[in-house]
């Protein structure tokens, strides 16, 4: 069987599984996060159909992430997990699926959903199966741990990396998502960090802008807003294809559950990376 190892566990996160749940439960009791651990409903999702989370080290954006991951707890449990993030690595496809295997972190193995992988790869035309653009990437290993926290081993992944982040292709990914999804208990997250290394007030300032635009489920005035205001936010195209199938999968509404900076955590407003967590509803 293939096994995507860890590539962050003792850089991003613990490496040590008893350390890394007490990490993650940090993050819940955070003063910028929900500030109590989560209990989970063990019925079927019943409004969430998808999340913006940050991936940065947990130590800066984990609270932030903890906002998101504590309003799918208390929603319900999904049997599928799609997890769209950006490529910062370059290697690899421009648009790509893992189709089978698992990927295992310290709190053990997540399996890859391989019938909704492939029904993906089927329905677009413009995702190619390939490994190598996620053997090295972080956007989507971090959000595995707060997941299986919360769910353990019960549910399982579609992981989709994007290097190419155009609105057409996150329109016809999105597309094909509401396809694939519309009669199944899954949950799409959208992996990104905002503004990078601007100042406190910038940062806001942009940031602002771009989750207008999200709260506002536009996809088009969002990558318009990002390109207007120069945002260097790394997961455009996993946002407009999250804001995408969400409006095809019949979300009414998009809500800003957190936004912080890397600033708000270590003081340093000089030189900022925005996070944000964003859920969108039925």
């Amino acid at each position: 069987m293939r096994i995507r190892r860890p590539t962050q566990a003792g850089a991003f996160y613990s490496a040590d599984a008893e350390s890394l749940r007490a990490q993650i439960e940090s993050c819940f009791l955070h003063e910028f996060g929900p500030r109590k651990i989560p209990e989970v409903e063990k019925r079927k999702l019943e409004t969430t159909v998808g999340l913006i989370c940050p991936h940065a080290g947990y130590i800066y954006s984990g609270p932030v992430a903890a906002n998101a991951f504590y309003e799918l707890s208390v929603d319900g449990k999904p049997d599928t997990v799609v997890l769209l993030g950006p490529n910062h690595t370059g290697y690899g496809s421009a648009l790509a699926v893992m189709n089978q295997g698992i990927w295992r972190t310290p709190l053990g193995d997540v399996e890859i959903d391989s019938e909704v992988a492939n029904e993906l790869a089927r329905e677009t035309k413009i995702l190619d199966v390939d490994e190598l653009a996620h053997r090295y990437e972080h956007s989507i290993e971090v959000q595995l741990p707060f997941l299986q926290y919360l769910f353990a081993s019960t549910f399982k992944i579609v992981p989709i990396c994007f290097q190419m982040q155009d609105l057409s292709s996150a329109n016809e990914i999105g597309k094909a998502l509401v396809e694939v999804l519309a009669e199944r208990n899954a949950v799409i997250i959208a992996s990104s960090d905002f503004t990078h290394y601007e100042s406190q007030a910038m940062a806001s300032r942009k940031d602002k802008s771009a989750l207008e635009a999200v709260l506002a489920m536009d996809p088009e005035k969002f990558i318009a807003n990002i390109e207007r205001e120069n945002v260097t936010a790394c997961g455009i195209g996993p946002i407009a294809t999250l804001i995408t199938a969400a409006k095809g999968l019949l979300a009414t509404e998009a809500r800003l559950l957190s936004y912080k900076t890397s600033g708000d955590i270590t003081g340093d407003t000089s030189s900022v990376v925005g996070y944000a967590a964003v859920s969108f509803r039925k």
